[in-house]
């Protein structure tokens, strides 16, 4: 038997992640990690020459983007606080300059302005905190102009092609618009308001700048893409539609002018082309690549040099540059491997799976178990996703091939209201937080029972954010499902949670009203709910993970389990960060705290000892 592999390297940051080329094609930029953090490193593609260029000590760079060949755009925010400062840095690592540096302040690009090298348009809540006023930047300067003061309830804001700002989208909680503009100097027009059930979500511009390609579920259950007549302020022509997801991403050449194509997620993303020259490219990439997800991530302004990832569910992958000429795709070459020191062969396969919940309604989710193990009787980690309105994809996680490595099966449910899957799946979920959302992820506990695949005697629950009240709902609703259960960043009080939203939540309160409940008109259903007020009923080992500056999550939601649980004479190990927010980012915390879940679940789900 080969030794388990160890922990960090499941969780180590990736060797390159984000890569980028520059606008001219020329160099190579991506995050690596240098001294625990994540920094932007240059390679120029002529001589071979590399660097990094930024000097982040405390957190991640938490992204960036080419401003032109020369120079780059970045972010990081302090202690997890998710209050995004922007700097800038010229290519070979000088002149490092703070753009935006306001406390408590976030920030981001909304476009890079490919036709003004050296200018960038970008958002922040500066002026009010509930909402993102847009400014232009000169960068090398750090001179700043307003471009578009928000009245108030724009949520987003939409440039053409030529990084003109001319579309927004509004919101009053349960309402949300669509505001046009012909030109920069023109007024806002309202075009058309819809409940926020409903949806017309510009996705970009046509190219000769008088509609909008958007993806909509107006008279449908599920989004498509459709041509936006600005005028009249309604769909027109059906562009792509999916009989059994929503399709949201719309691809197209900026250089030629047209649209290439749709990709979407099944079982895994699969992609839609109009164009043959980007359909021969995919076929050319499939081909070198097989059994893999292939995926264009960057590529040069003049469309002939592209980076490209590729990978799985079994491992992080690695990136690609690939050289395409008049005629079509000419060159592979193997850039690097994102974490080489992962053998794939050692990973576990992720299979997609459906079962049906109680009412009838199916769900699709994914189970990944043990290599070479057969699935009879296994140790199960039941892992429900953040969000709540988010799903899981199928790709490589960390998380779920460290626990398959330590002999567990992971179960991973997309229970109704995660996305993707239509508008009476998402709305399913409506006042069901520990409700049927909850019965979804029990019913999959006891699919994976029932099927053969788990021992009923070692079921864990393991979840963060909405995850982790989702943990908290389990483990007091049907306490006998579950040896222990690890609440990551985990609401535990809807009362709490809901007053503690950061002030650019706050536009949104109306419809989480709406989706989840409100304090006052719900307050009995919400006390039934919030697992803090039955702590009493928990009768298994629980952890608890949480970040002091979480603005999602606020410490306060674990501090009250923890307490209620303490109270009613039951173990709780609770792990507190200082320097983390909602999750843990920081290399050396994870290591602890995955260490923490390793030996936690070793104790209380009976694994063999690595």
């Amino acid at each position: 038997m080969p030794a388990p592999i160890p922990l960090e390297d499941f969780f180590r940051k990736p060797q390159y992640v984000q890569v980028r080329l520059s606008p001219d094609g020329r160099r190579l930029a991506w995050m690596a990690p240098h001294g625990r953090r994540l920094n932007v490193f240059v390679r120029d593609l002529d001589d071979g020459n590399e660097r990094r260029v930024t000097g982040a000590t405390e957190r991640d760079v938490a992204g960036y983007a080419w401003v032109d060949d020369d120079h780059l755009v970045h972010a990081q925010d302090t202690a997890g606080d998710e209050n995004h400062r922007l700097y800038s840095v010229a290519r070979d690592g000088s002149n490092p300059r703070a753009l935006t540096p306001f406390e408590g302040v976030k920030c981001s690009v909304v476009d890079d302005l490919e036709d003004e090298p050296g200018r960038i348009l970008f958002r922040m809540n500066r002026r009010v905190p509930e909402v993102f006023d847009v400014y232009r930047l000169e960068v090398a300067t750090g001179e700043m102009e307003c471009v578009a003061e928000n009245p108030g309830n724009v949520q987003g804001w939409i440039t053409d092609h030529q990084g003109r700002l001319r579309a927004a989208t509004t919101t009053d909680g349960v309402r949300t618009g669509i505001l046009h503009r012909a030109t920069e100097a023109d007024p806002w027009r309202e075009v058309a308001t819809y409940s926020f059930k409903e949806s017309a979500a510009p996705l970009c511009f046509t190219f000769e700048g008088d509609a909008l390609y958007v993806s909509s579920n107006l008279g449908r259950d599920r989004s498509a893409i459709h041509l936006y007549d600005v005028e009249r302020g309604e769909p027109t022509e059906l562009v792509f539609e999916h009989p059994e997801v929503d399709v949201s991403h719309l691809l197209y050449s900026r250089r030629r002018r047209v649209l290439t194509g749709v990709s979407f997620v099944t079982d895994r993303r699969r992609y839609h082309f109009f164009d043959e020259r980007r359909a021969a490219i995919q076929r050319f990439l499939d081909e070198r690549l097989p059994g893999r997800e292939n995926a264009l991530v960057s590529h040069s302004r003049d469309e002939s040099r592209y980076v490209v990832h590729s990978g799985g569910d079994r491992g992080r992958g690695g990136y690609w540059l690939l050289t395409v000429g008049e005629h079509g795709p000419e060159e592979l070459e193997h850039l690097f491997d994102a974490s080489p020191w992962l053998d794939e062969e050692r990973m576990a396969p992720m299979t997609p799976i459906t079962y049906q919940a109680r009412d009838g309604l199916t769900i699709h989710g994914y189970l990944t178990v043990p290599v070479d193990a057969e699935p009879r009787d296994l140790p199960l980690v039941v892992h429900p996703h953040g969000g709540p309105w988010h799903r899981d994809t199928w790709g490589f996680d960390p998380e779920v091939q460290f626990l398959a490595s330590r002999g567990v099966a992971v179960l991973q449910p997309n229970f109704r209201g995660s996305t993707g899957y239509g508008r009476a799946f998402w709305e399913a979920s409506f006042g069901q937080w520990g409700l049927a959302m909850q019965d979804d992820v029990t019913d999959g506990v006891r699919w994976a029972v029932d099927s053969g695949v788990a021992d009923p005697a070692r079921v864990a629950i393991y979840g963060g954010s909405y995850g982790g009240y989702a943990t908290l709902s389990g483990i007091t609703k049907t306490p006998e499902l579950y040896a222990c259960a690890v609440s990551y960043v985990g609401v535990s009080n809807l009362f709490t949670w809901i007053e503690a939203f950061p002030p650019y939540w706050k536009p949104f309160l109306e419809m989480v009203y709406e989706m989840v409940g409100h304090p006052e008109r719900d307050a009995e259903r919400w006390r039934a709910t919030s697992p803090s007020f039955h702590a009493d009923r928990i009768r298994c080992p629980l952890l608890v993970a949480q970040g002091v500056h979480d603005p999602r999550v606020p410490k306060e939601e674990s501090d009250q389990i923890v307490a209620a649980v303490r109270a009613h004479g039951f173990p709780v190990d609770y792990l507190v960060k200082e320097d983390e927010g909602h999750g843990f980012h920081n290399e050396e915390n994870q290591f602890e705290f995955y260490r923490h879940l390793e030996a936690f679940l070793t104790e209380h789900l009976g694994l063999a000892r690595p």
